[in-house]
């Protein structure tokens, strides 16, 4: 979803403008999890994801200052991901949004 400004102002709106869809917070909950992560590692830690998205995905939070995106120049090339101040700002929302998922959802056999 992209943010006009123009159109809604909303802080919501702006909100799910950045952090919107599926992906996003799990990638903000892994490498807050995990700390600094390789590509590959995110990609192993996020079942469905296919390779398209989750490089999108990184690139959009990368632009939105959410993470940063260390490349090392070396063979083979190295590149390691990790939150920045401003996503590390997303954290406690994100714990809100991890508490509520466990207080209400459904029960299953594979719980028990």
């Amino acid at each position: 979803m992209k943010w006009l400004p123009g159109k809604c102002k909303c802080s919501v709106a702006y909100t799910l403008s950045i952090v919107g869809g599926k992906w996003k917070w799990l990638i903000l909950y892994k490498l807050w999890h995990n700390g600094i992560m390789r590509y590959g590692e995110l990609k192993n830690n996020i079942p469905g994801i296919t390779h398209k998205m989750l490089s999108q995905q990184l690139k959009e939070l990368e632009a939105e200052e959410l993470i940063l995106r260390n490349e090392y120049h070396q063979v083979p090339p190295k590149v390691e991901y990790s939150l920045t101040e401003k996503g590390n700002t997303l954290i406690p929302i994100l714990q809100l949004m991890a508490k509520w998922g466990d207080e209400n959802r459904p029960i299953t056999n594979i719980d028990e």
